[in-house]
C-alpha cells in the first residue's frame, strides 16, 4: 500500500477483499446461477404488473368517459380480470423471489461452515510464535465474529444485489417503452445517486475496519479478564480492568456508530432524491398527456415504475454498510489465512523404533534473529538417559524444549533423534515420539476420565485407571463426587491446582512416549505426593529418555546428567556428585536453595 493515496488504498482493499471471496463462492456458481435466474424472473413479474395494472386504471378512466358521455358506462369484468392477472403475477413473483431467497441462505450457511472450517485447520498449520503475540480472543472473534458476519451478511447482499440489477434494468425498459422522455427525466438522478453512494463507501469503510479490530480486542480482553479473575482481585485491579473495557468499549462505539452514522444517512437522502423523481415525472407526464401523447393508466404504471426503480439503488444504499462489514470482517479472515505456516522440508523420515538418542550439535536460536537466546549449544544424550537442565530463570531451559518438539526451529547446528536431523522429521510424527508435561496444567472441559485418556485416545478404562494409580492419582479422584466421570469445567478451576498437575502427569504416564518432557512437573503439589511421584516416575523412566526442567534441584539428584545453563550457554554439566564436587555454578544454586530453606 506504500505509495498509495488513502483514496486509492481504500478501493483497492475494498476490491481485493472481494476479489478474495471469489474463489471462495465458485463451487456455487450453479446455485448463484439459477438463483440469479429466478431473480430475474421475480423482477420480471413484478415489473409487468404495474404495466398490467395501468390498464385496469386505463379502462376505469375511459369507463367514466363513456358514462359521462351516455355512451356506457366501466367494463367491470374487464376491469376484474385484469386485476386477477396482476395477482397471480404477484404471486408468481413472491415464489420465485422465496425459491431464490432460500437457495441463498443454504449458500450463506455452507460458506460459513466451510470458512470455519478453514480458520479451524489454519490454527493448527500455525507455528507457535504467531499465538505467542496475539490475544486468545481476537483469534476467537474471527470464527464467532468475522466469518459469521461475512456468511450472514453474503446472502442478504448477493440476494438483494441480483434483484437489485434485474429490476433496475427491467423497469429501465419498461419506462423507455412507455416514455423515452419521462425515462431520461428518471436517468438524470442516478449520477446523483452514484456520487452520494460512492461518498458514504469512501469514508464509512475505516469505520466498519476498526469496528472489527476493536470487537476482537474486546474479545481478548474479556477472555483474559474472565481466566484471571483470580489474580485481578487478588490485587484489587477490576477498576483498572474496567476501564480498559470501557476504552475498547468506546472506541467499538464510536467506529460502529460513525459507521452506521454515515451508511444511515443513505436512506433519507436517496428518498429524498427519489421524491425529486416523482416531481419531475409529474410535471413531465401531466404535458405528456395534456397532449395527448400518454394516457393516465401509463402515467400511473410510470410513477409506480419510478418507484420500483428508486428502491433498488435505495437498497444498494443501504447494502453498503453491509458490504463494508463483509469488507473488513474479510480482510482480517483472509489475512488469517494467509499467515505463514509451520514449514516441512521436502523430504521426511519415517520413526521406527525410538530409542531415544538426542544430539544437539552447535544449536544456536533466537527468537530475534539478532537476539539468540541458545548459543553454540552442543550435547548428547544416550537412550534411556534422564537429563535435567537447571539455571536461572531466562537461562534457556524452556526454549531447549521448544526446539526439541519443533515449535520453532534452529538457527544454526541441528538437533537429531536417533541420528536423524528434527526438520527431516514431520513434526506430528516427531511429537508423537514425545510426552510432555507442563508447568501450566492444562485441561479441557470434560469429565476426568476424558482428561486422561487425551494421552492415548484408545486406551480402555482399565488403562486410564493404572495410569492414575501410577501418578498417584487414583485416590483423590475416587473422593471426588462421580470420581471418573466427574465433569470438569471450562477452567478446571473445580479441582486444586495440584490436582490438575496430577491429571496431567497420569495422561503423560498413560501415553507412555518413548522420551518424556517434564517442565517443573511436580511444582504444584506437596512435597509427600512430590516424593510418590518421583518414585512413579523413576520406573517409568526406565528405558526411556527424559529431560527434566526443575528449579527444586533436590527433585533431580539421581538425573543421569544435568545441564547448567546460563544465558544460553551450558556452563557445567555432569551427575550431581560430580558437579557438587565442582563447587560452581550448580554447587552455589543447590546450596542457595537450602541456606533459604533455613
Amino acid at each position: 500500500m506504500h505509495g498509495m493515496t488513502p483514496t486509492d488504498g481504500k478501493k483497492r482493499s475494498l476490491k481485493a477483499a472481494f476479489k478474495r471471496l471469489l474463489p471462495w463462492l465458485k463451487p456455487y456458481r450453479n446455485k448463484l446461477l439459477l438463483a440469479a435466474g429466478l431473480a430475474v424472473l421475480s423482477s420480471a413479474s413484478g415489473i409487468i404488473g404495474p404495466k398490467v395494472l395501468g390498464q385496469a386504471t386505463t379502462e376505469i378512466f375511459h369507463g367514466l368517459m363513456r358514462k359521462v358521455q351516455g355512451q356506457g358506462g366501466i367494463d367491470f369484468g374487464r376491469v376484474g380480470q385484469i386485476l386477477l392477472g396482476v395477482l397471480a403475477i404477484f404471486v408468481l413473483s413472491s415464489l420465485f423471489q422465496w425459491v431464490q431467497r432460500r437457495m441463498m441462505v443454504d449458500v450463506a450457511m455452507d460458506f460459513n461452515y466451510r470458512a470455519a472450517n478453514a480458520v479451524s485447520q489454519k490454527i493448527h498449520r500455525m507455528p507457535l510464535k504467531y499465538f505467542e503475540s496475539r490475544q486468545v480472543g481476537d483469534i476467537i472473534s474471527l470464527v464467532s465474529n468475522d466469518v459469521d458476519l461475512i456468511g450472514q451478511n453474503l446472502s442478504e447482499t448477493v440476494t438483494q444485489a441480483i434483484s437489485g440489477v434485474a429490476t433496475v434494468l427491467g423497469v429501465l425498459a419498461m419506462m423507455i417503452s412507455i416514455s423515452p422522455l419521462m425515462a431520461l427525466v428518471v436517468l438524470g438522478i442516478v449520477p446523483l445517486s452514484g456520487v452520494i453512494m460512492a461518498f458514504v463507501m469512501s469514508r464509512g469503510r475505516k469505520y466498519f475496519k476498526s469496528q472489527q479490530e476493536a470487537m476482537g480486542e474486546l474479545n481478548g480482553l474479556v477472555e483474559e479478564s474472565y481466566s484471571g479473575q483470580l489474580v485481578i482481585k487478588a490485587f484489587r485491579h477490576e477498576e483498572e480492568t474496567e476501564q480498559d473495557f470501557a476504552r475498547i468499549n468506546n472506541k467499538q462505539y464510536n467506529s460502529a456508530w460513525k459507521g452506521q452514522f454515515l451508511s444511515g444517512l443513505m436512506m433519507p437522502i436517496m428518498s429524498f432524491v427519489g421524491n425529486l423523481g416523482y416531481v419531475a415525472v409529474a410535471i413531465v407526464g401531466a404535458v405528456q398527456a395534456s397532449m395527448g401523447r400518454i394516457s393516465v393508466g401509463d402515467i400511473q404504471a410510470f410513477i409506480a415504475y419510478v418507484r420500483n426503480f428508486s428502491q433498488p439503488i435505495t437498497q444498494f444504499a443501504q447494502l453498503t454498510g453491509q458490504l463494508q462489514s463483509v469488507a473488513a470482517a474479510s480482510e482480517r479472515v483472509f489475512a488469517f489465512l494467509d499467515e505463514a505456516e509451520e514449514q516441512e522440508w521436502e523430504q521426511t523420515v519415517c520413526l521406527t523404533d525410538v530409542q531415544g538418542e538426542v544430539d544437539f550439535d552447535h544449536v544456536t536460536f533466537g527468537y530475534e534473529k539478532d537476539k539468540p537466546v541458545i548459543r553454540d549449544f552442543t550435547c548428547h544424550v544416550a537412550p534411556g538417559q534422564t537429563v535435567a537442565l537447571v539455571g536461572e530463570t531466562g537461562a534457556g531451559k524452556t526454549t531447549v524444549v521448544k526446539l526439541l518438539l519443533r515449535f520453532y526451529d534452529v538457527d544454526e547446528g541441528s538437533i537429531r533423534l536417533d541420528g536423524v536431523d528434527l526438520r527431516n522429521i514431520a513434526r506430528p510424527e516427531l511429537r508423537h515420539a514425545f510426552g510432555m508435561v507442563l508447568q501450566d496444567a492444562w485441561l479441557f472441559s470434560g469429565t476426568i476420565m476424558e482428561n486422561i485418556r487425551y494421552g492415548r485416545l484408545d486406551a480402555t478404562d482399565d488403562e486410564v485407571i493404572a495410569a492414575a494409580k501410577a501418578a498417584h492419582a487414583d485416590h483423590f479422584i475416587s473422593t471426588l463426587p462421580g470420581g471418573y466421570q466427574m465433569e470438569l469445567n471450562e477452567a478446571a478451576d473445580n479441582i486444586s491446582q495440584g490436582q490438575r498437575q496430577l491429571l496431567t502427569i497420569a495422561r503423560a504416564f498413560l501415553a507412555d512416549n518413548p522420551i518424556m518432557i517434564l517442565d517443573e512437573a511436580t511444582s504444584n503439589v506437596d512435597t509427600l505426593t512430590e516424593h510418590r511421584i518421583q518414585r512413579a516416575m523413576h520406573k517409568l523412566m526406565q528405558g526411556r529418555t527424559a529431560f527434566v526442567i526443575a528449579h527444586r534441584l533436590s527433585t533431580i539428584r539421581e538425573a543421569d546428567l544435568i545441564l547448567v545453563m546460563k544465558q544460553g550457554d551450558i556452563v557445567e554439566q555432569g551427575s550431581h556428585d560430580e558437579l557438587m564436587a565442582q563447587d560452581g555454578v550448580y554447587a552455589e544454586l543447590y546450596n542457595s536453595q537450602f541456606a533459604r530453606a533455613e
